[in-house]
């Protein structure tokens, strides 16, 4: 049986694309109080299932692909750039493959609108009809308006009219910066990329004896196997370890591990690496926000497809990745450790323009993977840093990074990390780290 709150989510996703909804509107057609329709809206917007407009309301658009996550919706664009919604509500929910910023003579400017495009422009009603005729988006700049012909063209056209009090530049570069962060998004992988899905998952069920797992194992070659009840919800794991010696006809209900750690597709593949590192896990279960089980994630997908994104070519650039593609290693004598350095730019600096606490932990995490690199293969996932002192460096100074492995096993390394700046020492840290081969 269905609960309210997934009844909700299911008649959300039936409704129409473009179709308003509210609170109030959910709870009378369901029956359900006006909390629980609450709080399923919030999540069926976590889903992208529905979003949210200032002054406009909530309303259902089409979920995402990832390979399509780069493009905005003029939903996304309302909220980005604290719009109000002239005209064409109903097409808010469209995707924009790009935007055309109408500083140029018209009939030059039209040359570059086709469908699908978004005008960014002033108070040119003659440009925002065309526009719409051509099958664009409008978005006036300077808090201008447009004419009622043009606002009913947008109605009739389910193209959105928008305006914003932002000048064209500042506009421009808010999309811009938008559509460079759903870059960033889209190279993380999820575990929904890699997780075996739930028609190719062996389980058991917390019905079955001790005798089901001899049979999978013995079918399957698995040891590890989620167990759920009889909603499909994750109750725990069973492994070789829990049916040692166990009777055949004993229940897996009472020889599982409880309340095991699971994860959701949204989950980073990096931080699923993190726990199984550090849990010593095999095998996640991959559950929904009602912990019903839809598929599991292994140690070795996991671990392979970390090492496959780090050889890829990175589109959007974080933060992390301006510090890393700035060290460099400095040529040292034959049995000495390798000496990094780093010029601090200002995008790794603070508001009073020193070198942030961030950007320092990441120079000495890096300096520390790449000094085990030489000793063995692998990766490292850090278990915690130590900061002793970091003293005041500004920008456009150029940091040496002095990397001391202390100790290094076959699952634990541990590491001392200098800081030098004009001979003085500015910092120092230690690391402690669990090692991926």
């Amino acid at each position: 049986m269905t609960t309210k709150h997934e009844q909700i989510l299911d008649y959300i996703s039936q409704l129409q694309i473009g179709e308003k909804i509210s609170v109030r509107q959910i709870a009378k057609a369901l029956n359900v109080s006006e909390g629980t329709a609450y709080r399923a809206i919030k999540e069926a917007e976590t889903q992208g299932l529905v979003s949210t407009i200032e002054r406009v309301g909530t309303i259902r658009i089409e979920k995402k692909k990832k390979d399509n996550i780069e493009k905005l919706t003029y939903a996304e664009v309302v909220n980005i750039v604290d719009g109000q919604v002239l005209g064409g509500r109903q097409g808010l929910y469209k995707t924009l493959n790009r935007f055309v910023i109408g500083a140029m003579k018209m009939e030059a400017m039209m040359r570059y609108v086709t469908a699908g495009n978004l005008l960014i422009v002033g108070n040119r009603y003659q440009g925002h009809k065309l526009a719409l005729e051509a099958g664009a988006a409008v978005l006036i700049t300077g808090g201008f308006d447009t004419s009622p012909e043009v606002v009913r063209l947008a109605d009739d056209l389910d193209l959105p009219i928008i305006s914003t009090t932002y000048d064209t530049f500042t506009v421009a570069a808010m999309i811009n910066r938008a559509i460079y962060d759903q870059l960033i998004k889209k190279e993380i992988v999820l575990v929904d990329d890699i997780l075996i899905p739930l028609q190719d998952t062996y389980y058991m069920m917390t019905s079955n004896t001790v005798e089901k797992w001899h049979e999978l194992n013995a079918r399957t070659g698995h040891s590890r196997y989620p167990v759920v009840d009889g909603q499909m919800k994750i109750q725990g794991m069973v492994a070789a370890k829990d049916v040692l010696d166990k009777a055949k006809h004993d229940s897996i209900e009472k020889v599982m591990t409880p309340n095991p750690i699971t994860v959701n597709e949204r989950t980073s593949v990096a931080s699923s690496a993190h726990v199984m590192v550090w849990q010593g896990i095999e095998l996640l279960p991959v559950t929904d926000n009602q912990r019903r089980l839809i598929g599991v994630v292994s140690r070795q997908d996991v671990l392979k497809a970390m090492q496959t994104t780090q050889r890829q070519p990175h589109v959007g650039e974080t933060i992390d990745d301006i510090v890393t593609s700035r060290i460099e290693e400095v040529s040292v004598s034959v049995g000495e450790e390798a000496i990094y350095t780093c010029e601090i730019t200002p995008q790794m600096t603070n508001q009073v323009g020193t070198v942030s606490y961030g950007v320092v932990t990441t120079m000495m995490v890096e300096a520390a993977k790449r000094v085990m690199r030489k000793h063995k293969r692998g990766d490292l996932v850090v278990e915690n840093t130590t900061m002793y002192y970091l003293k005041p460096v500004q920008i456009d100074s150029i940091l040496t990074i002095v990397p001391c492995v202390l100790e290094i096993g076959r699952k634990h390394g541990k590491f001392d990390v200098e800081l030098f700046h004009e001979g003085a020492i500015v910092g120092k840290g230690l690391l402690t780290a669990q090692l991926i081969e």
